[in-house]
C-alpha cells in the first residue's frame, strides 16, 4: 500500500468521525438519546456529571486499547486508536453545533442516519472508533463471547443504564436510533443493490446459456451436483442480472425447459466486468 493510500484513508477516517460527531451534538446529545456503545455512556455521564462526551469516549477507550494491544498486538490497534482519538475531539469542537429538532423520533432517526453514514465512512477506510466493537473483541478473546453476543450485550447495558438514567421512554428511543445506525451502515457499505442472482437447475443447462449469453449479454456459470431425492447428476446454472432483466430471464427458462427450478435472489454487492469495478 502507497503512502497516498494510507493518506487517504486516515482523511476517511477524519471524514467519519467528523460525521458521526455532528450526530452526536445535532441530535442526540441535546435530546438524551444514548443509543448504545461507549459513546450513550458518554451520554449519559454528560447529564449525570456534566462530563464531556468526547471525554469519557477517550477515557474509557484507553483500557479498551491497552487490553487489546496486549491481546492482538500493537499493529492492530493503531487505527482504531486514531479514530478514538479523533472522535473525542470532533466531538467537542462541533459542541457549539445547533439542536436540529427537539421531536424524539425524529432526533433518534436522523441520528441514526448520520451516524450510520459516518460510522460507514470509518469502516469503508478500513478504520475503527474503538468503542463497542473492540469491546467485543476482547470480550470474545477473554471469554469466547461471539461477536454478536458481545456487541448486543454491550449495547444492551447502556441501553438499560440510559432508560435508570432518563426514562424507558428515551431508552426505546435508544434502540430506535441503534437499529437506524446498524441498517445505514449496511446500505453505505454494501449499496442499494440492482442485481439479482438467479441459479437454474435444469437438464437443459446448456440451451439456457446459450440464451442468457445471446439474448441478456450476461454470463453465466455451469456447476455439476447430484439430485438428493433421485442421486442423478444434475446441472446448474448461475448468472447475475439486474432487476429490470429478471422478467427476461424467467421467460427464457420457461420456453426452453417449463420443469426448471429457479432460485432469485438479491446480490447484495456485484463486482466485476459489467457492473462495479472491484476495489482492493
Amino acid at each position: 500500500m502507497t503512502r497516498l493510500q494510507i493518506l487517504r484513508e486516515y482523511i476517511g477516517v477524519l471524514l467519519g468521525t467528523a460525521v458521526v460527531a455532528a450526530s452526536f451534538n445535532m441530535f442526540l446529545i441535546p435530546n438524551r438519546i444514548a443509543a448504545g456503545g461507549i459513546s450513550g455512556l458518554g451520554i449519559i455521564l454528560f447529564f449525570l456529571l456534566q462530563i464531556p462526551v468526547g471525554l469519557t469516549i477517550l477515557f474509557l477507550n484507553l483500557p479498551l486499547f491497552f487490553v487489546a494491544a496486549r491481546l492482538f498486538g500493537f499493529r492492530f490497534i493503531v487505527r482504531g486508536l486514531f479514530g478514538a482519538v479523533a472522535l473525542s475531539l470532533m466531538v467537542e469542537l462541533f459542541a457549539p453545533l445547533p439542536t436540529v429538532t427537539n421531536d424524539l423520533l425524529l432526533a433518534s432517526i436522523y441520528g441514526g442516519i448520520t451516524m450510520g453514514i459516518g460510522i460507514a465512512l470509518v469502516f469503508r477506510a478500513r478504520g475503527s472508533t474503538g468503542g463497542t466493537v473492540l469491546a467485543a473483541q476482547v470480550l470474545n478473546k477473554l471469554f469466547g463471547f461471539t461477536m454478536g453476543q458481545s456487541l448486543l450485550g454491550v449495547d444492551f447495558l447502556v441501553v438499560a443504564f440510559a432508560g435508570i438514567v432518563f426514562n424507558l421512554e428515551l431508552a426505546m428511543y435508544a434502540l430506535i436510533s441503534l437499529f437506524v445506525t446498524s441498517r445505514v451502515i449496511d446500505l453505505v457499505q454494501e449499496g442499494i443493490s440492482n442485481s439479482k442472482a438467479a441459479l437454474v437447475i435444469s437438464d437443459k443447462s446448456e440451451l439456457i446459456v446459450e440464451k442468457v449469453l445471446r439474448d441478456l449479454d450476461r454470463g453465466a456459470t455451469i456447476f455439476t451436483g447430484k439430485g438428493a431425492f433421485t442421486g442423478m447428476p444434475k446441472e446448474m446454472v448461475l448468472t447475475v442480472v439486474t432487476q429490470s432483466e429478471v422478467p427476461r430471464l424467467k421467460a427464457i427458462v420457461h420456453e426452453t425447459d417449463d420443469k426448471a427450478f429457479v432460485i432469485v435472489g438479491t446480490a447484495h454487492e456485484v463486482l466485476g466486468e459489467g457492473f462495479k469495478r472491484g476495489q482492493v
